[in-house]
C-alpha cells in the first residue's frame, strides 16, 4: 500500500565540538575541520502527499521564512527527480535559527530523506547527499546521520564514534548572520590542518572555534553567554556560527566539582533567553531511512 502521509518525523540540532577554518577556496568558501555531533534537540515534522504536485508548509511552532530551506529542498528533490508528486510540510520549530545549531539544515535533510520514501523514490543516500550540498553545507552531514568528523566545505564526512554525553546549551536573543561572521576582519583562515586520529588521541585540546571571536564582536551576548557557562558549568565555547553556546554538563545530580547543577543556571537565565540541557545522539532517528 502506497504512503500518503508520514507524522512525528524528528529533526535534530548539531553542535559543533570544535571548528577550525583551515583555508580558502578560489571562489571565496571556506575550507573547515570540525566535529560535528547529533543532540536531541529536535524540530518535528510532518509531510503529507499531494498527488497535484503542489508544495506547500504551514508552521505549527515558531514562524519560518516564507521560502525556507525545507520548502527548497522539496522542490529541489521534484525536480531533479521529475517526479509529479506534491507534498504539504508542517514544522513544529523548536531549534532557534540564526544559533549554529543547524536546525534549518536538518529540517532540509529530514524532508529530503521523508519526500525519497513518500514519493517513492528509493534514492540512495550518496544521491541525497549530493542534492543535500546544493542546498547547504551542513545538510549532508544530517543525511549522514551519525556524529562525524567534517572537511572541506561541509561535503567531506567522516563517521566517528564518540561516548555518550550531555551538553547545557545556551542561546541569547539575538540572531547572528552566518555570512556576517565569514565577512568579518576578526576571522583567521589559517588554523593548521589536523587529523581524526589526532583528535581522538586528545579530544580536550580540541576547544577552539575559529568564528567565536567574530560572533563576539557582532554581539556582547555571546561573551556575556560564555561567561555564564564558565561561571557555573565549566569552559564553553560556540556552536556554528552562533549564537548559541555550550559547555558539556557531564551527568550533574547536583552541584559537583565545584559547579552548579545545569538546571539552576537553566532557572536563572535572562529575559528572552533559551536554554537546553541536551544528551547527544547515538544516531539520527532517520538514519535508516535510505540506504548506502
Amino acid at each position: 500500500m502506497s504512503l500518503t502521509a508520514l507524522y512525528d518525523l524528528p529533526a535534530p540540532a548539531k553542535l559543533n565540538l570544535f571548528l577550525h577554518v583551515v583555508g580558502r577556496r578560489p571562489d571565496g568558501y571556506h575550507l573547515l575541520q570540525s566535529v560535528f555531533v547529533l543532540i536531541d534537540w529536535m524540530d518535528t515534522l510532518h509531510v503529507e502527499l499531494r498527488p497535484a504536485g503542489q508544495i506547500s508548509r504551514s508552521d505549527l511552532g515558531a514562524a519560518l521564512p516564507a521560502d525556507d530551506l525545507c520548502l527548497r529542498a522539496a522542490r529541489a528533490l521534484q525536480a531533479a527527480s521529475g517526479c509529479r508528486l506534491g507534498a504539504h510540510i508542517a514544522i513544529d520549530k523548536q531549534v532557534p535559527w540564526g544559533a549554529g545549531l543547524g536546525g534549518g539544515s536538518s529540517d532540509a535533510a529530514t524532508t529530503l530523506l521523508a519526500l525519497n520514501r513518500l514519493w517513492g523514490l528509493n534514492w540512495p543516500r550518496s544521491r541525497l547527499l549530493a542534492l543535500g550540498l546544493q542546498l547547504g553545507a551542513d545538510v549532508p552531514f544530517f543525511i549522514g546521520g551519525r556524529d562525524a568528523w567534517v572537511e572541506g566545505i561541509g561535503e567531506q564526512i567522516t563517521p566517528i564514534d564518540l561516548p555518550a554525553a550531555s551538553y547545557l546549551v545556551l542561546k541569547p536573543p539575538v540572531a547572528i548572520p552566518t555570512q556576517a561572521i565569514f565577512s568579518s576582519p576578526l576571522l583567521s583562515r589559517d588554523t593548521a590542518l589536523t587529523t581524526i586520529a589526532v583528535f581522538l588521541a586528545d579530544k580536550q585540546r580540541f576547544d577552539k572555534n575559529d568564528l567565536q571571536a567574530a560572533a563576539a564582536a557582532y554581539s556582547p551576548e555571546v561573551s556575556q553567554a560564555l561567561k555564564l557557562l564558565e561561571q557555573h558549568v565549566g569552559s564553553g565555547r560556540m556552536s556554528g556560527s552562533g549564537s548559541a553556546v555550550f559547555a558539556e554538563a557531564g551527568n550533574h545530580p547536583g552541584a559537583e566539582d565545584g559547579f552548579a547543577d545545569p538546571r539552576q543556571v537553566l532557572a536563572t537565565l535572562p529575559v528572552g533567553w533559551i536554554g537546553r540541557l541536551c544528551r547527544s545522539l547515538e544516531a539520527h532517528p532517520l538514519v535508516d531511512w535510505a540506504s548506502d
